[in-house]
This record gives structure tokens, C-alpha cells and sequence, in this order.
């Protein structure tokens, strides 16, 4: 939920803290106060475009801060995470965006500096701002689609899952098929260029790493006579000469010495030093016999050198074809036989690809079907309970339909997918295109929600889907911008009453100008307009109860200087509360426990 907001330099609003309530949470003001700053600063928090003009005049820079608090959601803590960004303990978040007076923008999350998409990203996942000119999120296709599959839960999220890993198995076999097909020349070439390799490369028959032996062995047999000499005069600096010279005993023989003349001296200090020579005799002795075993090794043997050079030769010419060493060379006929039997363009692979192909798009439409019929069963009772909720919000007359329909298009399209014997395009979330469509009144024929609708009766149908589909909304906070425009008696109550109904499972925010919704509120802010040297300053504050009995009263008709405003407002306030009681008995941690996805 977002816990706080804090806007600076952003239209008439120098400085103003938005304190908000975890559920219903309203903000009043009269006409040029600046309310809609706060929807202003939402936008701008979320990602939206950052526009110079709202930047207040003599500021250097407009700046909006919000704090969020109980941050959970895995996608949520992703994006804050792979942003490098840090989240306090129970979820804390703080994100800041600034706009300079010359346009640039700078966008921060969790202290750190990061693109406005990031905060676009994450906002998606913690709040949505619904406002009369804020409604393109209903006019997508695809979000008519989400809004449908947010209702059914369970019953349409199964079927599409399995159509989903379906498609992406006929795609895989249907892209390879086509590469074969139109590039069977090409393939075809390739194919012998690498069998002709692979056929030189096993005709030598080379192993892991022969080539670095090769190497060694080559130089070893190349300068044979230059290590005997070097190998006879180690053996006899340690060993000592063959024929018994006295006068050049070796190593081995001094340190024999040396031993006898400690092991006899009178001294212990001395006699305790010979073990330590003993030790090293032995080591002595080890290096004289492998001296002595590495010179009987060494045998010219040319026809062995010869040999040796031949078969380099032959590794050369592989190295200098595909590879730089013998492992690259094994590694490129490894990837050659892989890459082979991705090109088999023989009429026989071709038509056993052809059948997987068929095979799968049958499966594929067999779960396209069920989740269609998923979704119709979902869009009727869909329709029937936005309907509802639309006769209490001032569009009794009004009746909206839930269409699932399909985009035939010819068998050209690269998704073009058979069901129930039509040609459909078969995308990443189905065949089935939705449209919400809107019944203004009786006898008026449906048409597209956004066509049917004005400015503020879209905001009651977006109201009206909120409501309805609160139970699998995963974004907490919802934030409405004047969703009761054009409302009055009644039917303001019924918003209000609705409105505070959602505010039971989720966070909400509502700028209004009607007191019968502000009177709902948890927590009622005001927007206050001042002058000052000649210029409007405006700040936000928090009402206490008799200060909101003075600003519903000032919004019954500007009656807050009189007694009978002042009495109809408390009786606003008492009607609400009782009502709120109705259904808010339980503690609200105890009705956000409550909510759970739909299953069919």
C-alpha cells in the first residue's frame, strides 16, 4: 500500500505530505485548489509522462515522493531487486520522481537511480489510477481480455497454461519445418560441407588434446643428445662419477661424509645434525635413480620422430581448417553433428515433421476451444455483475455485454490456427478476442465501452469492474479521479457505499467533490488554497472529525457558516458510518485474509 506521498513544486501545491489510510482514504478542496495535483503526482510516481508545465512557477523542479509499505509480491520485489534498489524491513519502499523546469526527469527507487520505466513497472504491480482521461487500460483489447481472465481465476488460468505450453511447441516445430522447406538448397549445401568435414576429421581420428603432446614428444626426440648431456652431468653432480673417482664423489658422496664425521663427533649439538643429512641422502639417492632410469629412456629413435611429425602434419591441416587446437576441432564435429540433424531435408523427415506439425495444431485447438468456452462462461456472469453494480451508481438504464468473439484471418499468417473449421490467429493468450460493450439505455444498440460512455460514466464502469473483480485484483492500491462526476443524491451514496466496500480488501483513493462519497472516507484530506505575496499556495491536511463536519457542510451547497449545513452534514456522517458497520465488522486484516482467487 502506498503510506505516504509527498508532492513539492507541482502546480499550485508548494509543499503538502499526503498521510493515507490503508483503506478508504478521500481528498476534497474547492474548484482550483489542486486536487487534481495529487492524481498529478500519482502519474507522475507510476512512470507517467512528465510534463514541464505543471512544474510550479519560480521552482527549479517539481518532486513527488511516496512511500509503500507491505511490498510482498514476487514480480514486485524483482523489479525492485534487479534495479539494485533496497526494500526496508516489512517491505518498505521509497520511490522519488523529479521534473526540472527544463524538462529533464529523474526517477529513484530505494536510494537509487534508476529509469522512469522501472517505476512504470512497479506500479503496475501496486496501484492503478483510474480517471475520466485515464481509461486507456479498459480500451485495450488485451485488457478487456486480463479483465475476463482476472474473474474466472482459476477456471480460465488452467486452460491457458496448457494452451500456452502447447503453442510454443507447434511454433518451435512449425518455424523448423518452414526453414527446411524454404532453404532446402541452402540446407542442402551445408549439410555436405559439413558431412565432408566431419569425414575428413574421422578419417585422423584425433584425441583430446594430442596435439599439446605431440609438441612435447617432438621436442624431447629433436633434442635427444642436448638432455643426455644434461641428464648425465646432473646424475653425476649427485651420484658421482661411473668409474669410481675419488675426487669427484658427488652429491651424494659428500653429503655420506659429512654424516660419518658428525655421527663420530664428541659434540651432541653436532651428532643431533645428522639425522637431518640422513634425510637428505635419501632424496639424493631418489633424484640419482630417476636421473639413472630417464638416461637408459633416452634412445635416438628417427623413425619415431619421423612419425611424430607426420602426425602432427596431419593435425595441422585440421587446426588450420576448423579449429585452433584439436579440442576446437573435436568441439566444431560435436556442434556439426548437432547442427545435422537439424537438416534433414529429405521428403521423409519433411513429412514426419508435416505430421508433428498437425498433430500438435489439433491439440492446440482443442485447448484454444476449451478456453474459449472458459471465457464465455466467465463473460456472462461477468456482464451480469458490473450491470448490477452500474444500476446503483446512477446507470440504472444501463447494461453492458461481454463479447468473446475470434479474429478469423487467412492461412498467410504465420499463427493461423483451425478451430471449430475456421482460420483464426492463434496468440500468446488464445484466439479469443473480448470486447466490453455498453448499453447506454434501452433500445440503444451496444457499442464499445469507451464509445458509449462519457468521461464520467467510464469511470463508474471502471468503478463498477473494480468492484466486481476486487477478489483477484493482485494491485492494493486503487486510486479514482473524479469517479462521480455528474452524480448526485442517491446515487452519490451508492458510490460512496461502493467505494468503501472495495476500501475493505484494498487501499483506495478518491478525489471527489460530493460529500455523501467523502462522508465513507476513513481519512478525509483537504486541499487548501491560499495567497501569499500575491501568489495561490495550496497545501494538503488531515480533517479531524469536526473539521470534516465543516468541509462536507461547506460541500452541501457552501453551508459550513450555517447550522442547518452543519446538521446535515453530521447526519451524512452518522448515515455513513452505520452503514460502513455493516460491513466492515471484522478487523481489516482479518477481510484482507478473507479474499481468495475465484475458482469455477
Amino acid at each position: 500500500m502506498l503510506a505516504e506521498m509527498r508532492i513539492q513544486g507541482l502546480g499550485v501545491i508548494e509543499d503538502a505530505l499526503l498521510e493515507l489510510h490503508p483503506g478508504f482514504t478521500v481528498v476534497t478542496g474547492e474548484t482550483g485548489a489542486g486536487k487534481t495535483m495529487v492524481v498529478t503526482g500519482l502519474h507522475l510516481l507510476s512512470g507517467g509522462r512528465a510534463e514541464v508545465s505543471k512544474v510550479r512557477v519560480g521552482a527549479g523542479k517539481a518532486l513527488v515522493e511516496g512511500r509503500f509499505e507491505g511490498v510482498t509480491g514476487k514480480v514486485a520485489l524483482d523489479i525492485v531487486g534487479d534495479a539494485g534498489a533496497e526494500v526496508e524491513d516489512g517491505g518498505g519502499v521509497i520511490a522519488l520522481r523529479s521534473v526540472a523546469s527544463d524538462g529533464r526527469s529523474r526517477a529513484h527507487l530505494g536510494g537509487r537511480s534508476v529509469p522512469v520505466g522501472v517505476l512504470a513497472d512497479l506500479s503496475e504491480q501496486l496501484l492503478a489510477v483510474h480517471g475520466q482521461n485515464d481509461q486507456l487500460r479498459l480500451l485495450r483489447p488485451a485488457e478487456q481480455r486480463a479483465v475476463i481472465d482476472r474473474f474466472a481465476g482459476d477456471a480460465v488460468a488452467g486452460p491457458l497454461e496448457q494452451y500456452r505450453a502447447v503453442r510454443e511447441e507447434w511454433q518451435a516445430v512449425v518455424t523448423e519445418l518452414t526453414d527446411r522447406t524454404t532453404r532446402s538448397r541452402e540446407l542442402a549445401q551445408q549439410a555436405d560441407m559439413l558431412r565432408l568435414g566431419l569425414t575428413e576429421i574421422s578419417s585422423v581420428e584425433p584425441t583430446p588434446g594430442e596435439d599439446t603432446e605431440l609438441t612435447e614428444q617432438i621436442k624431447r626426440l629433436s633434442a635427444i643428445d642436448e638432455l643426455r648431456a644434461t641428464a648425465t652431468e646432473a646424475h653425476h653432480a649427485v651420484s658421482g662419477a661411473q668409474d669410481g673417482d675419488l675426487e669427484a664423489p658427488g652429491a651424494l658422496g659428500l653429503v655420506g661424509e659429512a654424516q660419518r664425521r658428525l655421527a663420530s663427533a664428541e659434540d651432541q649439538v653436532l651428532r643431533d645434525m645428522e639425522p637431518r643429512l640422513a634425510e637428505a641422502a635419501v632424496l639424493l639417492a631418489d633424484v640419482g635413480t630417476e636421473l639413472g632410469s630417464y638416461l637408459e629412456s633416452l634412445e635416438a629413435d628417427p623413425a619415431r620422430l619421423e612419425q611424430a611429425l607426420a602426425r602432427q602434419s596431419e593435425l595441422k591441416k585440421l587446426i588450420r581448417k576448423y579449429a585452433a587446437d584439436i579440442d576446437g576441432v573435436l568441439a566444431w564435429a560435436e556442434d556439426a553433428r548437432q547442427r545435422l540433424s537439424t537438416m534433414d531435408t529429405s521428403e521423409e523427415a519433411l513429412a514426419e515433421l508435416a505430421a508433428r506439425r498437425d498433430e500438435l495444431a489439433k491439440q492446440l485447438g482443442e485447448h484454444a476451444a476449451r478456453l474459449s468456452a472458459a471465457r464465455q462462461v466467465a463473460a456472462s456472469e461477468l456482464a451480469r455483475e458490473i450491470t448490477a453494480e452500474l444500476a446503483g451508481l446512477a446507470m440504472g438504464q444501463a447494461q453492458i455485454e461481454v463479447t468473446v468473439g475470434v479474429r478469423e484471418v487467412d492461412e498467410s499468417d504465420p499463427h493461423a490456427l483451425v478451430v471449430d473449421g475456421r482460420t483464426v490467429h492463434a496468440g500468446p493468450d488464445g484466439v479469443d478476442e473480448v470486447e466490453l460493450l455498453l448499453r447506454a439505455h434501452k433500445g440503444a444498440p451496444p457499442l464499445p465501452v469507451h464509445k458509449a460512455a462519457s468521461g464520467g460514466e467510464l469511470s463508474r464502469v471502471m468503478l463498477a469492474i473494480e468492484v466486481v473483480l476486487a477478489h483477484a485484483d493482485t494491485v492494493q492500491t486503487l486510486v479514482f479521479d473524479e469517479v462521480d462526476a455528474g452524480v448526485g443524491g442517491r446515487a452519490a451514496v451508492e458510490i460512496g457505499r461502493r467505494l468503501a466496500r472495495l476500501a475493505t480488501s484494498h487501499q483506495v483513493l478518491v478525489v471527489t467533490h460530493l460529500p455523501q462519497v467523502a462522508a465513507f472516507a476513513d481519512r478525509h484530506l483537504v486541499v487548501d488554497k491560499g495567497m501569499s505575496d500575491g501568489i495561490t499556495r495550496s497545501g494538503v491536511k488531515v480533517l479531524q472529525q469536526s473539521e470534516r463536519v465543516l468541509e462536507l457542510a461547506r460541500m452541501l451547497a457552501g453551508m459550513d457558516d450555517t447550522e442547518t449545513g452543519r446538521a446535515h452534514a453530521e447526519e451524512l456522517l452518522a448515515a455513513a458510518e452505520a452503514d460502513k458497520y455493516s460491513f466492515t465488522r471484522l478487523p481489516r486484516e482479518g477481510r484482507k485474509g478473507s479474499k481468495k482467487k475465484r475458482t469455477k
